[in-house]
Protein backbone atom coordinates (compact mmCIF):
# COMPACT_ATOMS: atom_id res chain seq x y z
CA UNK A 1 0.00 0.00 0.00
CA UNK A 2 1.44 3.35 -1.08
CA UNK A 3 1.69 5.74 1.82
CA UNK A 4 3.26 9.16 2.41
CA UNK A 5 3.43 10.46 5.97
CA UNK A 6 4.44 14.05 6.67
CA UNK A 7 5.82 15.34 9.96
CA UNK A 8 7.63 18.33 11.39
CA UNK A 9 5.01 21.03 11.15
CA UNK A 10 4.13 23.35 13.99
CA UNK A 11 3.90 26.92 15.19
CA UNK A 12 6.92 29.13 14.63
CA UNK A 13 7.60 32.85 14.87
CA UNK A 14 8.38 34.90 11.77
CA UNK A 15 12.03 34.45 10.86
CA UNK A 16 12.13 30.99 12.40
CA UNK A 17 12.84 27.62 10.85
CA UNK A 18 11.18 24.23 10.51
CA UNK A 19 12.20 20.99 8.87
CA UNK A 20 9.47 18.89 7.32
CA UNK A 21 9.92 15.18 6.66
CA UNK A 22 7.97 12.85 4.41
CA UNK A 23 8.40 9.12 4.87
CA UNK A 24 7.30 6.94 1.99
CA UNK A 25 6.26 3.31 2.26
CA UNK A 26 4.87 0.73 -0.10
CA UNK A 27 7.05 1.87 -2.99
CA UNK A 28 10.62 2.92 -3.70
CA UNK A 29 11.09 6.65 -3.83
CA UNK A 30 14.01 6.27 -6.23
CA UNK A 31 11.80 6.18 -9.31
CA UNK A 32 9.53 9.13 -8.58
CA UNK A 33 9.72 12.87 -8.60
CA UNK A 34 8.68 13.95 -5.13
CA UNK A 35 8.06 17.27 -3.51
CA UNK A 36 5.89 19.54 -1.44
CA UNK A 37 2.83 21.58 -2.20
CA UNK A 38 0.86 23.73 0.20
CA UNK A 39 -2.61 25.13 0.61
CA UNK A 40 -3.19 28.10 2.83
CA UNK A 41 -6.53 29.30 4.18
CA UNK A 42 -8.61 30.64 1.32
CA UNK A 43 -5.79 30.10 -1.15
CA UNK A 44 -5.25 27.84 -4.11
CA UNK A 45 -2.88 24.91 -4.03
CA UNK A 46 0.73 26.00 -4.65
CA UNK A 47 3.63 23.84 -5.68
CA UNK A 48 6.47 24.71 -3.29
CA UNK A 49 9.36 22.48 -4.35
CA UNK A 50 10.13 19.15 -5.95
CA UNK A 51 13.16 17.04 -6.76
CA UNK A 52 13.48 14.61 -9.63
CA UNK A 53 14.26 10.93 -9.31
CA UNK A 54 17.31 10.74 -11.50
CA UNK A 55 19.01 13.87 -12.79
CA UNK A 56 18.79 15.98 -9.66
CA UNK A 57 16.48 18.60 -11.16
CA UNK A 58 15.00 20.79 -8.45
CA UNK A 59 12.10 23.21 -8.64
CA UNK A 60 11.32 26.00 -6.19
CA UNK A 61 8.42 28.38 -6.30
CA UNK A 62 9.56 31.99 -6.57
CA UNK A 63 7.96 32.68 -3.20
CA UNK A 64 10.36 30.33 -1.39
CA UNK A 65 13.59 30.56 -3.40
CA UNK A 66 16.58 31.25 -1.18
CA UNK A 67 14.66 30.28 1.96
CA UNK A 68 13.60 26.64 1.47
CA UNK A 69 15.79 23.65 0.60
CA UNK A 70 14.52 20.27 -0.53
CA UNK A 71 16.53 17.07 -0.19
CA UNK A 72 15.92 13.36 -0.46
CA UNK A 73 17.44 10.29 1.15
CA UNK A 74 16.56 7.33 -1.03
CA UNK A 75 18.10 4.89 1.44
CA UNK A 76 15.60 6.08 4.06
CA UNK A 77 12.82 6.55 1.49
CA UNK A 78 12.37 10.04 2.88
CA UNK A 79 12.25 13.58 1.51
CA UNK A 80 12.85 16.72 3.55
CA UNK A 81 12.00 20.39 3.29
CA UNK A 82 14.17 22.76 5.30
CA UNK A 83 12.31 26.02 5.72
CA UNK A 84 14.21 29.07 6.93
CA UNK A 85 13.27 32.74 7.33
CA UNK A 86 9.62 31.78 7.58
CA UNK A 87 6.99 34.41 6.91
CA UNK A 88 3.33 34.61 7.94
CA UNK A 89 2.37 34.02 4.30
CA UNK A 90 4.03 30.59 4.52
CA UNK A 91 1.22 29.50 6.83
CA UNK A 92 -0.48 26.53 5.19
CA UNK A 93 -0.98 22.80 5.29
CA UNK A 94 2.05 21.26 3.61
CA UNK A 95 1.60 18.05 1.65
CA UNK A 96 4.15 15.65 0.29
CA UNK A 97 3.33 14.34 -3.18
CA UNK A 98 4.80 12.19 -5.93
CA UNK A 99 4.49 12.36 -9.67
CA UNK A 100 5.67 10.13 -12.51
CA UNK A 101 7.86 12.89 -13.88
CA UNK A 102 9.37 16.25 -13.00
CA UNK A 103 7.44 18.05 -15.72
CA UNK A 104 4.15 16.62 -14.47
CA UNK A 105 4.92 17.49 -10.87
CA UNK A 106 5.46 21.19 -11.61
CA UNK A 107 2.02 21.26 -13.21
CA UNK A 108 0.67 19.84 -9.92
CA UNK A 109 -0.22 16.46 -11.44
CA UNK A 110 0.20 14.03 -8.56
CA UNK A 111 0.03 10.27 -8.28
CA UNK A 112 0.03 10.07 -4.49
CA UNK A 113 0.00 12.53 -1.61
CA UNK A 114 -0.09 12.45 2.16
CA UNK A 115 -2.45 13.84 4.77
CA UNK A 116 -0.47 17.01 5.29
CA UNK A 117 1.19 18.79 8.20
CA UNK A 118 0.17 22.23 9.44
CA UNK A 119 2.72 25.03 9.44
CA UNK A 120 1.71 28.22 11.21
CA UNK A 121 3.96 31.27 11.19
CA UNK A 122 2.81 33.83 13.70
CA UNK A 123 4.09 36.00 16.49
Amino acid sequence: QVQLVESGGGLVQPGGSLRLSCAASGFALDYHTIGWFRQGPGKEREGVSCISSSDGNIYYADSVKGRFTISRDNAKNTVYLQMNSLKPEDTAVYYCATSPSFSLWVTLFFGSWGQGTQVTVSS
